[in-house]
């Protein structure tokens, strides 16, 4: 379907006109991007189909999944984690940016999903005074678009991040994994369906994400995948 086919599409192109985030000239396509803006964005087309790890294209898994597999089943993230992507991103999650978190959003529901779909996505929950800090759950605003575009239940109320951990963003990967350990918890007994997935805005070492899988499994799902909108490309170790 075409981006301006509504009525009411049409009708905010012409009140408020789109406006590239990145460059800004005028918008395309009913985003706030550019067409040369929204070309460049860095796409995860050749990933590990385990855990979404950009690779070469003859590749069809890395060495860390093949030597230790993560606790969930599969991975979908979309894009890869870099130039411009990453100052949108930065931008939502960090200078409290939403137009910029609804573009991302945007751009993510218009590309084709996993087959295997989940029957219920669940955003990496935030504490609660980080929560406050920030005003909003980056991951929570961009699962219900994506959760409403797919047609799949999305619920904020049954993983809880039952301690403060620190930001993840200067840590390396041993020390990720030792500060998520134990952090997640269900808020309280709920029946779960068989096929979970658990989803964030970026994915680096997948630390957060294996823990909130370890949880979702030791309560009985049987398959959690993991989503995010982009992938790192160069994790330092799992």
């Amino acid at each position: 379907m075409d981006a301006l086919s509504h009525p009411l599409q049409r009708l905010q192109a012409w009140l408020l006109p789109w406006r590239c985030l990145l460059c800004g000239a005028a918008g395309a396509d009913g985003l706030d991007l550019c067409r040369a803006c929204a070309a460049e964005l860095p796409r995860n087309h050749h990933c590990c189909a385990r855990c979404a790890l950009p690779l070469p294209g003859s590749v069809a898994s890395c060495g860390a999944c093949q030597r230790k597999p993560p606790p969930w089943q599969a991975a979908w993230a979309p894009f890869r984690y870099g130039w411009p992507l990453d100052r949108l991103e930065a931008r939502y999650k960090f200078g409290r940016e939403l137009a910029a978190g609804r573009t991302l959003a945007e751009l993510w529901q218009r590309l084709p999903p996993p087959l295997a779909r989940p029957a219920l996505i669940l955003p990496v929950p935030l504490h609660r005074a980080r929560l406050r800090q920030r005003g909003y759950n980056q991951a929570l605003e961009l699962a219900r678009p994506v959760g409403r575009a797919l047609g799949i239940p999305v619920r904020h109320d049954v993983l809880l991040r039952a301690r403060a951990t620190a930001a993840q963003t200067e840590l390396d990967a041993a020390m990720r994994r030792r500060n998520v350990r134990g952090a997640f918890a269900l808020r309280d007994p709920v029946a779960l369906p068989a096929h979970v997935a658990v989803l964030d805005d970026v994915m680096t070492t997948g630390a957060t994400l294996a823990e909130c899988a370890r949880v979702l499994r030791r309560a009985g799902v049987a398959r959690v995948d993991v989503w995010a909108l982009a992938r790192a490309p160069s994790p330092r170790g799992r």
